[in-house]
């Protein structure tokens, strides 16, 4: 029987040690292959920015129970025991007890002991800045979650900049891998002409340099795309250790598609709603303090129990407690408060008319964007024809350069000229094709119509 237990008794420590090793053991590191529409999904459910905002919301409504908790019964409960050290002394008349007038006797009433429980009712039945106070729940909770929308789309559009710069980078990275390939076998060319004896050490030389130029180039594109990933992991609320692959591609076609004509409404941007929203509230404001003029009204309701002893047996309460019990109303009617409801009221006024002006500049800041990135877009639009058209001729212009001096018909500088007026093409290219795409979602986000 022992030999059993000893058995089992090994058995259950080390499933414990398993199980502790199980968990005790790292999360491996997720690779996520994301499109850009899945990269904003997941910025949305795990960037801190959104988070937060979405923490606002919930603070908004246990601020919107505080307001409603004002309109409901409010209970209370209180209980002391008091300890005359010295009970007081009250004057009563001397001719009480037939002493001349104008005298007065020292009397002690009361026990050196007593002890009151009370329970006490208050409930509001008429209160102008608390019935304000309710109406305006809805809209502060509304605002709430515009503001945490207005957040979410920022993340939105910085997201959809940063995957799409990445995008550009690799097909930039691509491209400078099939440039590597052209002059490492212009390189070789070149030296077998040398050999031939019909270039010179310098035109290998030079091939090299040109090279080791877009090698360099390389490092410094590729730790650009390190560093933008790791920009676009922490803005998603990624985990910088998982690895982000990015599935999406970017052709001039999906630059050029689902262009909005130029109708566009101003409640369409989450900032005019809030703006909007804002103003409602103030002006809410505004009739709390006016209401704050008009008499209060209240009910009230007490119930307490109350002992007197001459001994400390408070607790014994086979001995005679005292009731007493009240119900009433209260009205309290403000009659003077040295302005200061007025200058509350004036502020309020003023916040008013700020947010108005605020909204109504928005609106004008509006039409701003929309001109201004609209231009942009179409601007850069006809940029990458344009540099699609100088790219493909510089491509075509040193391939033909090549062959002439493959043939012994052109010179080194020439090809040397022709290969950097095709690296300035393409980068020029690759940077209209990031100001087309970043003018889109600006654009996009304008007219309030992101994605």
């Amino acid at each position: 029987m022992r030999n059993r237990l000893a058995k089992i008794s090994v058995w259950t420590i080390a499933l414990l040690v398993m199980i502790n090793t199980a968990v005790a053991q790292p999360k491996e590191n997720e690779t996520h292959q994301f499109s850009v529409q899945q990269a904003v999904e997941y910025g949305m459910k795990n960037s801190v920015q959104v988070k937060n905002a979405l923490l606002d919301i919930k603070k908004t409504q246990q601020v919107n129970r505080e307001y409603t908790a004002l309109a409901l019964p409010q209970f209370s409960g209180s209980a002391n025991i008091n300890d005359y050290v010295a009970i007081p002394t009250t004057l009563l008349p001397g001719q009480f007890f037939g002493g001349a007038s104008g005298t007065y006797v020292p009397v002690k009433f009361g026990t050196k002991y007593s002890a009151t429980g009370s329970i006490n009712l208050d409930q509001t039945l008429f209160d102008g800045q608390v019935f304000i106070g309710l109406q305006a729940r809805s809209t502060n909770l509304k605002l709430s979650q515009i503001n945490a929308e207005v957040t979410q789309e920022a993340i939105n559009a910085n997201i959809q900049k940063i995957y799409y710069q990445l995008v550009i980078g690799k097909m930039q990275m691509a491209k400078i891998d099939a440039n590597i390939d052209l002059l490492e076998k212009l390189l070789h060319d070149t030296k077998e002409i040398y050999k031939n004896g019909f270039a010179e050490q310098l035109d290998v030389d030079k091939t090299t340099v040109a090279l080791t130029n877009v090698q360099t180039e390389k490092v410094k594109v590729q730790n650009t795309l390190d560093a933008g990933n790791a920009s676009l992991k922490f803005l998603m609320g990624m985990p910088q250790k998982d690895a982000l692959v990015l599935t999406d591609t970017l052709t001039e076609q999906n630059i050029k598609e689902d262009l909005l004509d130029d109708v566009y409404n101003y409640k369409d941007r989450k900032e005019v709603q809030a703006l909007e929203l804002a103003n409602k509230l103030n002006a809410y404001n505004v009739r709390r303090y006016k209401l704050s003029y008009i008499p209060s009204l209240s009910a009230f309701a007490s119930y307490s129990k109350n002992a007197q002893r001459t001994k400390f047996d408070i607790f014994d309460f086979s001995q005679q407690w005292f009731t007493t019990s009240v119900i009433g109303l209260r009205l309290n009617v403000p009659i003077f408060d040295g302005f200061t409801k007025d200058a509350r009221m004036k502020q309020a006024k003023i916040d008013f008319q700020k947010t108005t002006n605020l909204l109504d500049n928005f609106k004008e800041n509006v039409d701003m964007e929309v001109k201004q990135t609209k231009d942009k877009l179409k601007s850069a639009i006809l940029t990458i024809d344009a540099q699609r058209k100088n790219m493909e001729l510089a491509e075509s212009v040193y391939n033909q350069t090549k062959k002439k001096y493959e043939q012994g018909l052109g010179s080194n500088t020439e090809i040397n000229t022709a290969w950097k007026d095709l690296q300035v093409a393409q980068s020029d290219y690759y940077a209209a094709l990031y100001d087309a795409i970043i003018a889109k979602v600006d654009y996009h986000k304008a007219i309030g119509k992101l994605q």
